[in-house]
């Protein structure tokens, strides 16, 4: 999934469930509905406060839900003043929620304190300078890094507007107050360098790389000269040449030259004194970090030996089932053989971009057709598949979403990898778009969004073991759908579902075990039928991105649990749409409070 990261705006099975505390949803059966509405009212103002003032301390994530932010306020992003006011504005509203009598709050507002008191402890929580001295100091990563993902943003089919001359105008502006981030970025990495907390080799070669590739295009090429090579009709005629020669002219004298302050930098002071080890277990203070990470990514207090032995297990499973798949394919030999067998056989791989395109919107076509029977509302915001442009391919992973503005008008995009045609699998086409596009990600995002009764919170906010642990669920739906009947696509599903089990492995084996690239790659290849580029590509996304990759299959197990404990509950009253209303219908939750949620709804239908 496609997002925006900062130090900031980051902040903002049996076996399994002993891994957490359960969260009980109390119920106060004397309270009045008055009372009860009373106080939702001040909950929500609450909120609505705190939205207000999160929006003017974190100017990214206005930008990204369509709010309208000045090139002042953009420009302190990487700031000690940005941080400042979000500490501030959080312990605001900390405040205001210990006045709030949860007790006397509805059931549904309930569930919203208990995720938003969680959200907003967390938020101070990395807000402390501890943390802050190991995260702030390393602003820019190779893998969703803003100085790749802004001039995204600020394309046209975007999260900005360009819909009238003014909206280019105040966009010109963005353009430039950016040019001040980048130069904000260096000051934070200068102070690693003081610290001693500073970033890996290759994460500052893959930087370079992409900083490179992005000026050897002349501005007229450049990504943020794209929303002047068309206009709307708002825009006059007479006003068209005036906004591309200023558009261009900012490039040349603005942005590009940042970038190159940032490029050089990187290369000349930086690279030398960067990690080689790639862990966090090897930074100063990365074994702390590591744990508080995995906090984050999983919404729980979990060891990393404890993940790093779950993975095994479910890597174990997944290839008992592709042992049997494997056999239905009619091949020989043993798994090992039959993962290089399909890396090199052309025939699982496509041969041109039009046949990737047409596979995604075939499933794409099946899915719209299927849904209905799985949940009773569906998104309004419309889903558009696209290749990635040339200038992000090569170092994106096979797919991605986007999501889409929550008024329906710009749509999700699902997005797809053309670079490197033969490293690309098509057993890999179904599930990738059920997890990327419907019904995961744009399912669960559009659905939150569209959905004006819930606070902001719950509407645009989230965590990745929710967010990403549905999409891995969503990929299990295809079972039922008929779309893993063709043992080649049944294939492709076991192989993307190993794929998050071997997270589980080797984000724990990088970062708290000391593993090796190399080693992590290797591990990957002889589990799973990956190419060496989406594998090295997997393995560089983790050292980058630490404990993220843990979410997908935590919380896709937790999900998972849940509907078997429904199913055994309920036994013939069990409607999968039903329950996929209680996982979708508060928006992304903290795993804790969704279990309790769906746990509630179990016991009310007895």
């Amino acid at each position: 999934m496609g997002l925006i990261r900062t130090a900031l705006h980051a902040v903002l099975l049996p076996a399994l469930l002993a891994l957490h505390p359960q969260v009980a949803i109390a119920r106060a059966p004397t309270q009045s509905a008055a009372l009860a509405g009373v106080e939702d009212g001040r909950l929500l103002a609450v909120m609505r406060d705190d939205s207000r003032r999160t929006m003017a301390v974190d100017p990214l994530g206005a930008l990204f839900h369509g709010g309208e932010v000045s090139g002042d306020e953009l420009a302190q992003v990487f700031t000690d003043t940005q941080l400042r006011a979000a500490r501030k504005s959080g312990q605001l509203t900390l405040a205001a929620l210990a006045r709030i009598n949860r007790a006397a709050l509805s059931p549904e507002r309930q569930i919203s304190y208990d995720a938003f008191l969680a959200a907003k402890r967390e938020e101070q929580d990395w807000l402390r300078p501890d943390l802050i001295a190991l995260t702030a100091v390393r602003p820019l990563e190779h893998f969703g890094g803003l100085h790749m993902e802004f001039p995204a943003l600020l394309a046209r089919g975007g999260a900005i507007p360009f819909e009238s001359e003014a909206d280019y105008r105040r966009n010109l502006g963005l353009n430039r107050a950016f040019a001040t981030v980048l130069d904000n970025a260096v000051l934070r990495f200068r102070q690693g360098l003081d610290s001693g907390v500073v970033d890996t080799r290759l994460t500052v070669r893959n930087m370079i790389a992409q900083i490179d590739t992005l000026l050897a295009h002349p501005p007229e090429e450049s990504p943020f000269y794209a929303p002047v090579t068309s206009f709307p009709d708002t825009v006059p005629a007479s006003r068209r040449a005036a906004l591309r020669s200023a558009y261009a002219a900012t490039i040349r004298s603005d942005l590009y030259p940042a970038y190159r302050r940032l490029r050089d930098f990187l290369n000349d002071e930086y690279l030398p004194a960067a990690r080689d080890s790639v862990g966090l277990s090897s930074m100063k203070g990365g074994d702390a970090l590591y744990r508080k990470l995995i906090e984050r990514e999983t919404t729980l207090k979990l060891e990393p030996e404890r993940v790093h032995q779950l993975g095994l297990s479910e890597v174990k499973r997944i290839q008992r089932e592709m042992d049997a798949v494997r056999d239905r394919l009619g091949y020989p030999g043993d798994l090992k053989a039959f993962f290089e067998h399909i890396r090199t056989d052309p025939r699982f791989h496509p041969t041109s971009e039009e046949e990737l395109a047409r596979g995604y919107a075939e499933v794409a076509r099946k899915v719209e057709a299927l849904a209905p029977r799985y949940f009773h509302r569906l998104p309004r915001t419309p889903l558009v598949i696209q290749p990635y442009p040339a200038y992000r391919a090569q170092y994106e992973a096979g797919g991605s979403y986007t999501q889409g503005s929550a008024d329906g008008r710009r749509p999700g995009i699902f997005w797809y990898n053309t670079h490197d045609l033969p490293s690309r699998f098509l057993s890999g086409v179904t599930t990738l778009y059920l997890h990327e596009g419907a019904p995961g990600h744009h399912f669960q995002i559009s659905r939150a969004q569209e959905d004006t009764s819930l606070p902001d919170l719950q509407r645009f906010g989230g965590n990745d073991a929710y967010v990403e642990g549905w999409a891995l669920y969503a990929e299990t739906l295809g079972y039922a759908m008929g779309l893993y009947d063709d043992p080649l696509q049944h294939w492709g599903t076991l192989d993307d579902e190993m794929l998050r089990a071997m997270r589980l492995v080797v984000d724990t084996g990088i970062h708290a075990k000391g593993w090796s690239r190399e080693q992590a790659i290797e591990y990957m290849l002889a589990n799973s039928g990956m190419g060496r580029t989406d594998a090295t590509a997997e393995v560089e996304r983790y050292i980058a991105w630490p404990a993220q990759a843990l979410s997908y299959k935590i919380g896709a197990l937790t999900i998972q649990n849940l509907r078997s404990e429904a199913e055994t509950a309920l036994g013939p009253r069990f409607d999968i749409r039903d329950f996929h209303e209680q996982v979708l219908g508060s928006g992304a939750l903290p795993l804790p409070i969704l279990e309790a949620k769906v746990r509630d709804w179990i016991a009310r239908q007895r």
